[in-house]
């Protein structure tokens, strides 16, 4: 399918040919008839990524910090890696667009239905589109398609107008005149409210006096004055700035013309640099509108389909995005005269030159349109010749970051050939392929698992679907690594179990640590050992919100997830595998943790030893994520962030250096090395299994707070 991306490293603009995704759970796949250019974001977006790297890093000082904090915590390479992935990469534009179901996965449509989308993550400048069920809507049967892709901006001036919460005949200022200014003039004048427009840009003038506004000004200071008159003295009863600029001037001037006790609305991209006493004085309230509603930016509602109930949130963001519509069937307001320019999307170029100013040309709502092409389906496509070097034919299934920075890098080194890579957002499937070299790039996992050329399996996908992709590959007699956990529950385990037994399954799974130098040089000092070891391992682990996809029950949570790392360790180091867990959790009031993110395990290892894994969220990020003790025959070996570690004995200390890496590259090569000589994998199932099932026991232990045997 054809999608409009622009490369971040250089900002240029492309419409490139990706794979269709994948119609998601509980949403639907929509063929595009027509997506709209919000040219004010838009424009911000593209001038944005198209700056110098010093100029991006003057202008987002939070990024920045982001990145030193990301070098002080996984060091420079790591950061290195994870910042050129970055920059390698392709970013999606678009937000608002309509067009025909396909494909449905929920009750709320069938294939056929004409609908109106929404978000910046799913409703992009593309042929084909998959969208969760609540940012869409039908479209009324007399509305265009052209006129329903203007929705989600729609939505977004509706829920400004919600939010200055007017009466009728009250008096509003809208200063930006663009097209969240003339929609937004449209719903206040439909609402019965006398509308005074400002905006620099004086050509927009006629068009906000023909859709409402009783007087217009040019956007200044100046035109306090006159606005005072207008309102009788008065003031405005509300301000709702539209505007998008990097100027103070908007929030200025609303300061000047809003009356006593009124609302500040701020719905478009304008700094908030407000002065305390005109605030102070007036008493005025300062309210921001999140985009199309109650919704927006909740994980639960937008990507999990959970609606409000209406009776306490009578106008959600889908909600709203259906009263826009029904305002354009009744005729109460019109887009079509916004509408400037019409491009189909071969042509998007011509659009944004428009938009950033290479083309000098007056414009104000631009819909790109889609011929409909029988190719677009197409889950797959191929990027380049295949021309076999190896024995080992690489597919990828998932690319995220940790691919990209940790799993992907190394490979290049190992004279291996990169076939077919999957992921389930195409812009990202077509970034891996074309940095990496991938033959193929596409949204259909299990497609690369059945490519004839594809001889081994690297799993990089979310944990749900890991068991699944694994037991597939080892159906297939195909080597397969799988960066962790293998599985998440039982049922999972039991039937990978079946699998490698029967097809004498060769399986890996991404526990890297023990590959390090750090675990390494522990593991030689403790090599002649005959008691059992005691071995303490703390992690601060850091804060994630509950609304990240990691804390989602359904991906196994947290300890299934990474625990699984230091259990591993604790298994390396031993040389023997967890025969018995038990885990307690901290219990806090603060609803804002995760309780399963603050627990103590202890683990009994078949050869007596015992292990402590304290992983912690509640500590400051300051201190470093990993510190590991192991006492045993009166040595003592400490393992700090994987930079040092100390080797005790004989009341002596030596102190090793190590470069913070965590065994990626050792991991990678050992894989690599033991398929192509065929002979076992570098960690056996058996120790596999037990870990996995060693983080099952510990969830099920904080359940019933009892022990569980393994």
């Amino acid at each position: 399918m054809l999608q409009v991306v622009q490369y971040q490293r250089t900002g240029e603009m492309l419409v490139e040919e990706l794979p269709a995704p994948a119609c998601m759970p509980g949403g639907v796949l929509v063929r595009t008839v027509a997506s709209l250019i919000s040219a004010g974001t838009e424009r911000t977006s593209v001038e944005s990524a198209q700056q110098s790297l010093l100029e991006r890093a003057r202008s987002q000082p939070d990024q920045v910090k982001a990145v030193l904090d990301k070098v002080k915590k996984d060091g420079i390479m790591t950061t290195y890696e994870a910042v050129k992935s970055k920059l390698e990469s392709f970013k999606t534009l678009g937000y608002s667009a309509a067009g025909v179901v396909i494909e449905s996965r929920c009750e709320d449509f069938v294939p056929g239905d004409r609908v109106a989308c929404a978000g910046a993550q799913y409703a992009h400048h593309a042929e084909i589109i998959s969208v969760p069920k609540n940012l869409v809507c039908k479209i009324p049967e007399h509305v265009s398609f052209d006129d329903a892709a203007y929705t989600t901006l729609g939505a977004i001036a509706l829920q400004g107008v919600r939010q200055a919460d007017l009466r009728l005949g009250e008096t509003v200022a809208v200063i930006g005149l663009g097209l969240l200014g003339q929609l937004t003039v449209q719903l206040l004048k439909a609402s019965g409210c006398r509308v005074v427009g400002l905006d620099i840009n004086e050509d927009l003038f006629p068009m906000a006096l023909e859709f409402g506004c009783e007087a217009v000004f040019k956007s200044s200071r100046d035109a306090a004055s006159s606005i005072k008159a207008f309102t009788r003295g008065i003031g405005t009863d509300a301000v709702i700035i539209t505007a998008s600029t990097d100027s103070n001037e908007p929030m200025l001037l609303a300061l000047d013309i809003a009356r006593k006790k009124s609302p500040v609305v701020i719905v478009g991209a304008v700094p908030m640099n407000v002065p305390r006493s005109p605030f102070y004085e007036k008493e005025l309230e300062l309210r921001i509108s999140c985009s199309y509603g109650p919704g927006r930016y909740d994980p639960t509602y937008e990507a999990e389909g959970n609606d409000y109930p209406i009776g306490y949130v009578r106008w959600t963001e889908n909600r709203n995005m259906q009263a826009f519509l029904d305002c354009i069937e009744r005729g109460i307001l019109t887009v079509t005269p916004m509408t400037t320019h019409h491009f189909p999307i071969a042509q998007a170029m011509t659009a944004y030159d428009l938009i950033t100013g290479k083309k000098q040309e007056k414009y104000l709502g631009i819909v790109l349109t889609y011929p409909e092409r029988e190719q677009a389906r197409k889950r797959t496509i191929h990027t380049k010749q295949y021309e076999p070097k190896s024995t080992v034919g690489i597919g990828f299934v998932g690319a995220g970051s940790f691919a990209q920075t940790m799993l992907i890098p190394p490979l290049k080194s190992e004279k291996v050939d990169f076939i077919s890579v999957s992921t389930g957002t195409p812009v990202n499937a077509k970034s891996a392929a074309q940095k990496y070299g991938f033959m193929e790039a596409a949204t259909d996992s299990m497609s690369v698992i059945d490519n004839k050329a594809v001889s081994m399996i690297f799993c990089a996908s979310r944990h749900d679907s890991h068991a699944r992709y694994v037991r597939k590959a080892v159906e297939m007699n195909k080597p397969v690594f799988v960066e962790k956990p293998l599985c998440i529950n039982r049922e999972e385990l039991e039937q990978l179990d079946i699998a490698v037994a029967h097809n004498n399954g060769r399986v890996m799974v991404g526990f890297n640590r023990r590959f390090s130098e750090s675990f390494g040089a522990i593991k030689k000092f403790f090599a002649h050992r005959s008691e059992p070891m005691s071995i303490t391992y703390r992690v601060n682990a850091g804060f994630i919100p509950k609304t990240s996809w990691i804390q989602d029950p359904a991906q196994g949570g947290r300890i299934i997830g990474e625990g699984c790392h230091f259990i591993d360790c604790m298994a390396y180091l031993t040389g023997s595998v967890p025969i018995k867990v038990h885990a307690e959790q901290l219990s806090s009031k603060n609803r804002e943790f995760a309780q399963q993110d603050n627990i103590s395990i202890v683990i009994r290892f078949a050869d007596g030893s015992v292990g402590t894994l304290l992983y912690l969220a509640n500590g400051d990020g300051s201190v470093d994520k990993e510190y590991c003790e192991v006492f045993c025959e009166g040595k003592t070996a400490i393992m700090n962030n994987f930079r040092s570690v100390i080797l005790a004995q004989g009341k002596k200390q030596k102190t090793l250096s190590f470069d913070g890496l965590k065994g990626h590259r050792e991991e990678i090569a050992a894989t690599i090395s033991a398929v192509k000589k065929g002979a076992p994998m570098p960690i056996d199932y058996e120790t596999i299994r037990a870990v996995t099932l060693a983080t099952i026991g510990a969830v099920e232990s904080l359940g019933n707070g009892l022990p569980v045997n393994l």
